[in-house]
């Protein structure tokens, strides 16, 4: 699944090639998620222009002329991809056609990538504007496993499964760990954490894909890894369920009860 690193990158590369460029034809070959329907998404869109992409937690949000918006959530397997013309690639759900034949589509075997046109506004903070104050209290109140926590979207916004493993490494803090029960200079390790490791990740993909939508790129991670036995640091790297989801940790990591 895409997350805050990935969708940040899309979104600049995506600005960056179609801004302020006229959207000619929306093709929409699978309509089941939309909010609209297929006529009203082409009327509201078609015809305008593409004036920037935006991240908004894990979604999307295009913005067109005529203060029309299009969130699209790609959920678990979207993705997005270059096309030229009336390039159909495989297992499509949008398209969007460009000027002189440029443009790109939303793909999704599993058919489960969301668009919503004029998405409402939500008030939960994105992880990369959260508060130190926001973030401690929130911890305070919960007795949530910390992993749960992190990749909680009515909590904060943007981080899911490979991201949490990642910034739990980073701050030394067992993702088993409940989360009430973390001491304040871990709490503090934790929140520098999440911007310095999302941070850094949106630097290393946005490198690696250029302008080009290479799609998610995991090779730099140092825990969540399938290939990896050990990290750099000689430990050995241990999996386990959480929440269905499988988690990647040491032992070194401070577990609090």
């Amino acid at each position: 699944m895409a997350e805050l690193p990935d969708l940040t990158v899309f979104a600049n590369i995506l600005t960056r090639k179609f801004h302020d460029k006229t959207l000619n034809k929306i093709d929409i070959t699978v309509a089941k998620k939309l909010n609209v329907s297929p006529a009203e998404l082409k009327w509201a869109l078609e015809r305008h222009q593409l004036l920037a992409v935006k991240r908004a937690g894990k979604t999307l949000q295009f913005h067109f002329s005529g203060e029309q918006v299009l969130g699209l959530h790609l959920m678990l397997r979207g993705e997005l991809v270059a096309i030229q013309h009336e390039e159909v690639p495989r297992f499509q759900i949008l398209a969007f056609h460009f000027e002189k034949g440029e443009g790109f589509a939303v793909i999704d075997l599993q058919k489960q990538a969301t668009p919503t046109l004029q998405p409402a506004a939500v008030a939960v903070p994105d992880a990369l504007a959260l508060s130190k104050e926001y973030f401690s209290s929130l911890l305070s109140k919960k007795r949530t496993v910390i992993k749960t926590l992190l990749m909680d979207q009515k909590l904060m916004r943007g981080i899911g499964n490979s991201y949490a493993d990642e910034i739990l490494y980073n701050a030394g803090v067992s993702p088993f760990s409940t989360a009430n029960a973390i001491p304040a200079p871990y709490i503090d390790r934790l929140f520098n954490s999440i911007n310095e490791v999302l941070k850094s990740a949106i630097k290393q993909i946005g490198a690696a894909n250029g302008d080009e939508l290479k799609g998610e790129l995991k090779d730099f991670m140092n825990i969540h890894s399938r290939i990896l036995k050990k990290t750099s640091k000689g430990e050995e790297i241990k999996t386990e369920k959480i929440g269905g989801r499988t988690t990647y940790y040491t032992d070194e990591q401070q577990l609090f009860l």
